[in-house]
């Protein structure tokens, strides 16, 4: 299937790279030359611009924008609306607030141009693993891009088959969902990553306990010196509380057990506070997710062990270099 990918970055890159190896034909734009310029060489089609992009797809066309939330994605979105045609699909990847989707498929509803927003995980690891996602739209839009959506997620691999499901929607076991209408892809990706910051604040405060263990402020009996990235390693192994996060906790550890290439300053996407808006608005608890956020907050003024590991973990998951002061 033809495809135009709008944002070459790591995800943006690796999107046009795992659809391209699988046969699909891929036209990528980025503000980047650069970048379009490397892919080019791997087979891909380069474009000057937007609009260069809509003419070198065939109708109905369908562009994939995997920009930052906001701004940027608005602007392409607004851009690409005027120079598409009724029939073709406008999907946007990113983490964008899912209230914006519900807007811009409704601007884009009288011009017969679908829209669907695609709520994507898999960070740096989706090019070889896969991304997860959650998708938002018409069925007639959804259906029209299974193929991509069916290259790019990661399939059932080796988990077990979850006893029950018979006669459900077999797309849920190979790694995405047709979540509902425009807006339901990104709300579910939105509550996802709260999860993730409740995840991630556990291990996080969880690992601290342990280093702490040697404190000269515990009598000396009680004091232990505990090997961080052994015990990472052991919980991987048949422990309830394994995970991916707990693998991309036990790298890092291995790679440098006192984490002192992070500074524990913890940035947020967005995400997290979206979904505890939504929890305000559901009037539903939302305890840990919520101190997760604020515990990100406050690691802007201090930091602890195990704050540099929620650096750790981010970085590994998704490639997401500390902020300096000032940026």
């Amino acid at each position: 299937m033809q495809l135009g990918i709008i944002g070459l970055g790591r995800m943006g890159g690796n999107i046009a790279r795992r659809l391209t190896r699988a046969g699909h034909s891929c036209v990528v734009w980025d503000r980047n030359g650069g970048a379009v310029s490397e892919l080019a060489g791997e087979g891909m089609t380069g474009a000057a611009d937007l609009a260069d992009v809509v003419a070198k797809l065939a109708a109905p066309r369908a562009v994939w924008v995997m920009l930052p939330a906001g701004g940027p994605t608005e602007a392409t979105v607004t851009a690409l609306a005027e120079i598409m045609s009724p029939g073709d699909i406008i999907i946007d990847g990113g983490n964008s607030f899912y209230k914006d989707d519900i807007r811009r498929a409704a601007t884009l509803e009288p011009k017969g141009i679908h829209y669907v927003d695609v709520g994507t995980s898999g960070g740096v690891w989706g090019l070889e693993r896969g991304y997860c996602m959650m998708i938002g739209g018409t069925k007639g839009a959804v259906d029209h891009i299974d193929p991509i959506l069916a290259t790019l997620a990661p399939g059932k691999g080796d988990i077990p088959l979850t006893p029950g499901r018979e006669g459900r929607d077999h797309r849920a076991e190979q790694g995405y969902i047709h979540a509902g209408p425009a807006g339901a892809g990104h709300f579910v990706k939105m509550v996802h990553n709260g999860i993730e910051y409740g995840l991630m604040q556990a291990y996080a405060e969880g690992f601290d306990i342990l280093k702490n263990k040697s404190s000269t402020d515990l009598p000396e009996n009680e004091r232990y010196t505990l090997n961080m990235p052994d015990i990472a390693e052991v919980w991987r192994r048949g422990s309830v509380i394994s995970s991916w996060l707990l693998d991309l906790t036990s790298i890092a550890l291995a790679q440098n057990e006192d984490l002192t290439n992070y500074s524990g300053e913890v940035a947020d996407s967005g995400e997290g506070r979206w979904t505890v808006m939504a929890a305000v608005e559901e009037a539903v608890s939302a305890e840990v997710l919520t101190a997760a956020l604020y515990s990100r907050f406050r690691s802007r003024q201090d930091h602890t062990f195990g704050e540099k590991m929620l650096s750790a973990m981010r970085f590994q998951f998704g490639g997401h270099v500390e902020q300096k002061p000032g940026n």
